[in-house]
């Protein structure tokens, strides 16, 4: 059904949280492929990946080229970009199925979808449920910490990642208007910080 799209550098442990995740969809059979567009790392994380069965296409090109080249690689018609260390809560399968199944039967995949954002709180707090919920809410753009779900034409259209010097967000300030938010969450843990450069 889908194409998981991960930009990945010097960040093994992180891609194993991500891809542990992802295990699930796998075996629901909502996630066909994922490719790492890996960017010259100095540690396993190549290694990671290809032990997991990921297709790695390694690069040190721009990061704007390493996820359309990624892209390009990726098996599915409907491609979903995550960072690494970005865990999609329980809900995650369920919810992407009803989003791409209702706009391939209604004809519009000139959509696309961002999971909500919420922080690793520690479970059951309130206080941090709250704050991550009224902070969505108040957001205008959404992050790329929050992944992007969209149908390959739609990014085609936009012409993929930009140059820029935060492509991803660049991509979302371009579909800003066709973005629905997903209830689904998605955590990433404080504990390590992930440059993708």
């Amino acid at each position: 059904m889908l194409s998981v799209v991960i930009p990945a550098r010097d960040c093994e442990r992180a891609l194993v949280r991500t891809l542990s995740v992802l295990v699930s969809g796998a075996v629901a059979g909502t996630v066909r492929d994922v490719v790492v567009a890996e960017g010259g790392s100095r540690d396993e994380t190549a290694k990671v990946a290809e032990i997991a069965g990921c297709t790695v296409l390694i690069s040190t090109a721009p990061l704007d080229h390493r996820l359309r080249e990624a892209a390009a690689a990726a098996r599915s018609a409907w491609l979903m970009f995550l960072r690494p260390g970005t865990m999609p809560d329980g809900g995650w399968i369920e919810e992407t199925t009803r989003f791409v199944e209702a706009a391939e039967r209604r004809g519009q995949v000139e959509t696309a979808a961002v999971f909500r954002a919420e922080p690793a709180a520690p479970a059951g707090s309130v206080t941090g449920q709250a704050w991550a919920l009224l902070r969505d809410a108040l957001r205008r753009r959404p992050s790329p910490d929050q992944g992007l779900l969209i149908h390959r034409r739609l990014y085609d259209a936009v012409g993929g990642h930009p140059a820029a010097d935060d492509p991803e967000a660049a991509l979302l300030g371009r579909l800003s208007r066709r973005l629905v938010r997903l209830r689904s969450a998605v955590i990433r843990p404080p504990d390590e910080p992930i440059e993708i450069i």
